[in-house]
């Protein structure tokens, strides 16, 4: 078969298929052309879901005739003054295809006047340009798009019912409105105004998107240095979502969906929410324009950077930070657009050289009694003997609670017991909490184990007479087959015969547990993973087992020194918002909550 040259026609329409997937992608590309014009309000209109008519309205610069006449020619644009400056791109369009892949599979009417010009129009039908005509309209730009792939039929095939691309379509415009919440946005969908969203702050835009309910369970999220600056806001894990669509993620303005930087939210999260979750966040990331390439895909949405290794690290330290407060603990949120670095960065600066400070050390096992005396008491007192063994201590830079203030308590002082399970207290706002003792113990003592682990090794206790536990022959042997790595965790155990396991020592801070459940459980834990699966990732697994053993169970009566003992170490430990499998430890009923339940407002 002999070799042609496809008609340059039918070669437009082809290449616009990787412009135009979509009505949400015309409106993508006609809204950021909006923004690197300078508009200040942009409006988008939408019949049968943009299948049948798009509009976008702009108040920005504006073009002359001769611009407006180039700008439907493939490959024409403004913002690539220099062919280097495709290693340095500052602007959101810069390809110069949207307008002529629009135009070649669409009816697409432009009319436009800059500033102090007149204003004319142009019409492109299935790829036929036609002549600039002289027209009226206010200074800005207005594009018009109608029968969407008219020309390319099958491809209509492909869309969803109008609802669905007119969702899709409006998603693109929130995604852009957050990365610019200086411009006022408006979504009209046949008729029914669907966003509006006036001129704002960063925050206050956030609020307007993600609704009250992020606002509320947000934590700031900030660091700088290497050229990179991270702002944002990101939830409290108890907050999550069945799927990641409520991850908002901009790179230098440009909103992305790029695989490093949602794997990095997943690694800062993967210990503090449950399987199958998704945390919620909106993050804001300013690089160099040469340190990271946007010229990956027509559609822009994915990038490459110089320095993955030292992006992806920034953003887990960053968030591990945030969310390594204590339960309870709501700091003011401070203004993401200015940053005052915490922690440190290594004399040279690296991006990876960020270091997350390590948690304080714990000391030996001590008891809830035991812990409530050592708060109270002066540092050089000795620790009582009590009876409840629980397997937890505050860290040494706590300071007594007798000294701090009742304000100084996010959690409050403990009221009552409810059900043997659920400890009732009051905050100093009247809020009142709930906390799930075992939920929260279990954290507790997953940082101290996990505390221990990085120092060097968790602290084992020798048996006085060591165990014997029968266990199905495959189980025993993968236990065995682990043995040393369990031996960091406190866990001493060697064969003794088939489908036996002998244990000598398990972690000091589980006090007197049975080790028996213990090594069902780590075994089943250890089957979960693949042989392949990261030796710190298992080692994780293990220690939140381990926790769950170690921790004081639903049904146990505490008193109320007790109560008001692990409320304070909530409230000093990091990440005690949730439980070593995700749960909430706590929830929060404050004042506004109990009006609703009670409909007073």
């Amino acid at each position: 078969m002999a070799i042609r040259l496809l008609p340059e026609t039918t070669a437009n329409r082809i290449a616009a298929g990787e412009v135009v997937e979509r009505p949400a992608a015309v409106v993508k590309e006609l809204v950021e052309n909006a923004l690197d014009a300078g508009a200040t309000r942009i409006a988008v209109t939408l019949e049968e879901g943009g299948i049948g008519r798009v509009v976008v309205e702009d108040d920005g610069s504006g073009m002359g005739a001769a611009d407006l006449a180039l700008a439907v020619e493939r490959h024409a644009t403004s913002k690539l003054p220099e062919e280097a400056m495709l290693f340095r791109i500052a602007t959101l369009g810069f390809r110069g295809e949207a307008l002529p892949s629009i135009g070649a599979v669409a009816r697409l009417s432009i009319t436009s006047r800059p500033a102090g010009g007149d204003a004319h129009a142009l019409l492109v039908e299935g790829g036929r340009k036609g002549p600039v005509v002289p027209a009226s309209g206010a200074p800005g730009t207005r594009i018009e798009v109608r029968d969407l792939f008219y020309a390319v039929p099958a491809r209509r095939k492909f869309l969803k019912t109008p609802r669905s691309e007119a969702d899709h379509a409006t998603e693109a415009v929130r995604r852009l409105a957050l990365a610019w919440p200086e411009v006022g946005f408006r979504v009209t969908q046949d008729g029914r105004e669907v966003l509006n969203l006036a001129p704002a702050g960063r925050e206050a835009r956030i609020a307007d998107l993600l609704g009250p309910d992020f606002a509320a369970a947000a934590l700031p999220v900030a660091a700088e240095g290497g050229g990179l600056l991270l702002a944002g806001l990101a939830a409290q894990p108890a907050f999550t979502r069945a799927t990641g669509t409520e991850q908002h993620l901009v790179v230098n303005r440009r909103p992305v969906r790029d695989q490093l930087l949602r794997t990095a939210l997943r690694v800062a999260y993967r210990d503090l929410i449950a399987a199958g979750r998704h945390p919620v966040a909106a993050l804001f990331l300013e690089i160099p324009p040469e340190a990271v390439d946007v010229n990956v895909h027509p559609m822009k949405t994915e990038l490459r950077f110089r320095d993955e290794a030292g992006v992806r690290g920034m953003l887990i330290a960053a968030l591990r930070r945030t969310l390594s407060a204590g339960a309870g603990v709501a700091a003011p949120a401070p203004a993401l657009t200015a940053y005052a670095p915490r922690g440190g960065w290594s004399a040279g600066g690296s991006m990876g050289a960020w270091r997350t400070p390590a948690p304080a050390p714990l000391p030996d096992h001590v008891g809830l009694a035991e812990m409530q005396l050592a708060l109270a008491a002066p540092p050089t007192a000795p620790a009582s003997t009590g009876s409840l063994a629980l397997g937890f201590a505050p860290p040494r830079h706590a300071a007594p609670a007798a000294e701090r203030p009742p304000e100084a308590h996010p959690l409050g002082r403990a009221l009552a017991q409810l059900l043997d399970t659920y400890i009732l207290a009051e905050a100093p706002d009247g809020a009142l909490v709930l906390v799930d003792q075992h939920a929260a113990h279990e954290r507790l003592t997953h940082e101290a184990l996990r505390t221990q682990l990085i120092a060097g090794g968790v602290r084992a206790q020798p048996l006085l007479l060591p165990a014997v536990v029968d266990l199905p022959p495959a189980d025993a042997a993968r236990l065995l087959g682990f043995a040393a790595d369990l031996a960091r965790l406190g866990l001493e155990i060697e064969g003794f015969g088939p489908g036996a396991v002998l244990v000598r020592a398990l972690p000091a801070l589980l006090g007197a547990a049975d080790p028996a459940p213990l090594l069902r459980d780590l075994a089943e834990e250890l089957a979960a993973f693949a042989e392949t699966t990261a030796l710190d990732r298992r080692l994780d697994a293990a220690v939140a087992r381990l926790a769950c053993h170690g921790s004081v169970r639903a049904g146990r009566r505490l008193l109320p020194a007790e109560m008001d003992a692990l409320l304070r170490q909530m409230e000093a430990t990091p990440r005690a918002a949730t439980c070593s499998h995700g749960r909430p430890t706590f929830l929060r009923l404050g004042p506004a909550e109990l009006e609703k339940l009670f409909g007073r407002r």
